[in-house]
């Protein structure tokens, strides 16, 4: 039984393509960057707490004789982490308006990168890995800055934008997973959960 630890529709529409069946439990863990983390290993190790905090949660079912759609040894909860980072920077989610402007300004006419960390952990073991995209944005002009944010679409989103909506036409180019751009990609992922599930093909 597969898990998505993660209360993001975007990923439950995007495992969803891969074309496993799963439950959605979404993690609540402490988001903030340890002093000195680089982006990189921040994201994994917020997919692997999030990962292993919902298991945590159906072993403590189990033990305690609850009702539990599957044996502890079946449960796959796979966790991921999605951030953009800018000179070493990491922007999350934006805090307001204001904040998702500012986030634009420092996007606009340059290249950045998007990072997802995953993990996959289960009662044999934790795997976890990183993707990561590069990501181009046109110059932009303040009028379009404010018309963007007064979709309210960046202010969910970390980098104040989502490749899939609106923020589309920004980008001219991008090199490497798309899908991680929206927040799980997709071919590692699956190679992930073939690869524990023993369906790799030769």
């Amino acid at each position: 039984m597969i898990v998505l630890a993660s209360a993001s529709p975007r990923r439950r529409e995007l495992l969803s393509q891969l074309g496993y069946r799963f439950l959605v439990h979404p993690a609540d863990v402490d988001e903030d960057q340890n002093p000195g983390e680089n982006p990189l290993a921040y994201v994994t190790r917020l997919a692997r707490e999030k990962a292993q905090a919902v298991f945590a949660g159906y072993a403590a079912n189990v033990d305690a004789q609850k009702e539990n759609p599957a044996p502890i040894k079946d449960v796959l909860v796979l966790g991921a982490d999605t951030t953009v980072i800018v000179d070493g920077e990491i922007l999350s989610k934006p805090a307001d308006a204001a904040d998702a402007a500012r986030m634009l300004r420092q996007l606009s006419g340059r290249s950045h990168s998007v990072a997802t960390g995953v993990a996959l952990v289960s009662s044999e073991r934790v795997d976890t890995a990183v993707e990561v995209t590069f990501v181009q944005f046109r110059a932009l002009g303040e009028e379009e800055i404010a018309d963007y944010v007064a979709t309210g679409d960046p202010l969910d989103k970390a980098g104040a934008y989502g490749i899939q909506g609106y923020a589309a036409r920004f980008i001219p180019r991008i090199s490497g997973d798309y899908f991680n751009v929206m927040g799980l990609p997709l071919s590692l992922v699956n190679t992930m959960i073939e690869a524990r599930l023993g369906l790799r093909h030769s």
